[in-house]
């Protein structure tokens, strides 16, 4: 079965043909990086804008790439929640239209679970059920995936996500947008020892996240060596603040496995390319026999690849929307 699926919840315009949820036909991104990176940060308005100059194209290079005409298609696969409003609409006005104008069938895919669905391109070999932590720039969770759109969130986080805190904590030292991809390569040559910061806890949920204190804290330490005229390490300094998020990330993961009593380990999102994080979790792993899949590095960030992969598996479980499908900003996971 082809799916041509489409993505634009974010900053990303992309279109990918994905054969039975796993093989990967043809996968266009246009990416708006750069111009974003003249204002620190996505600039929703901008991205609607380029996401609707670009979509076309993208779409006809998915096929092209591919070998395909849109008869060749058996269905339409659209990320539809959660993300940038604007941007979300783009793309799903685009499929929708797509779908009446051909009658191939429409299926709406949560971002979150495509993040998830990486994994089955890199890993053929991967079903559930296993524990998944999905991070990313706007999302931090602890997801029990039962089966391919059966899902529980385990633990969540409570204000700031680990890729918001990469970004904001990068963007205070100076760095460019995108500044948790920044981050991580500095703190390569950096000590992670040499600052101390704080690893919040959340008291009546040992699973939840909280990564606001840990962003103020390192901004306050910026701040007052700037007051006080000292200058700090950069590389320590993202290497400390690297460790403190990977720590966080990682111990409750792993006490929620241990408590669940699960042997698979995936992880998904944008965090899940972070060098310190993948190099823990594999050791981690490897201490305690757990298995662990992680995506291939060009499939962490957006794209539609993993929105063709899960939408397959969407296809099956029935998941067809109507032509009055609309964008959701917000959606959990575990939606029904």
């Amino acid at each position: 079965m082809k799916i041509l699926s489409i993505e634009s919840s974010c900053d990303e315009t992309a279109a990918a043909v994905v054969e039975d949820g796993r093989k990967v036909l043809s996968s266009v991104i246009a990416s708006q990086v750069e111009e974003h990176r003249l204002y620190g940060g996505v600039v929703p308005e901008i991205a609607s804008r380029r996401h609707a100059e670009s979509i076309s194209s993208v779409v006809r290079e998915a096929l092209s790439e591919a070998g395909l005409t849109l008869d060749d298609i058996d269905a339409l696969a659209v990320t539809f929640a959660p993300g940038l409003i604007g941007a979300l609409l783009v793309g799903v006005n685009f499929a929708k239209g797509l779908s009446l104008a051909t009658g191939k069938p429409l299926v709406p895919v949560h971002h979150l679970r495509s993040h998830i669905a990486a994994n089955y391109i890199t890993h053929p070999d991967l079903k559930p059920p296993f524990l998944c932590l999905v991070v990313s720039g706007g999302h931090s969770h602890i997801v029990m995936v039962e089966d391919y759109t059966k899902m529980r969130i385990i633990g969540a986080t409570r204000d700031d996500a680990a890729g918001e805190a990469f970004d904001k904590a990068a963007r205070t030292m100076g760095m460019p947008y995108p500044g948790g991809i920044e981050l991580d390569r500095v703190a390569e040559d950096g000590d992670p020892n040499a600052y101390t910061l704080p690893h919040p806890t959340v008291a009546d949920a040992p699973y939840d996240f909280s990564f606001s204190g840990l962003k103020t804290a390192v901004i306050n330490l910026i701040h007052n060596a700037q007051q006080k005229g000292e200058t700090l390490c950069k590389e320590d300094l993202c290497a400390s603040f690297r460790r403190a998020v990977v720590e966080c990330l990682t111990d409750n993961l792993f006490r929620a496995a241990e408590e669940l009593g699960v042997s698979t380990i995936v992880a998904a999102g944008g965090v899940s390319a972070n060098r310190l994080l993948r190099r823990e979790l594999e050791r981690i792993c490897k201490e305690k026999g757990l298995k662990l899949y992680v995506p291939d590095v060009s499939l962490c960030g957006d794209n539609a690849a993993m929105v063709g992969s899960q939408g397959y598996y969407e296809f099956l479980d029935k998941n067809i929307a109507s032509t009055d499908l609309n964008a959701v900003a917000t959606l959990p996971i575990d939606y029904r």
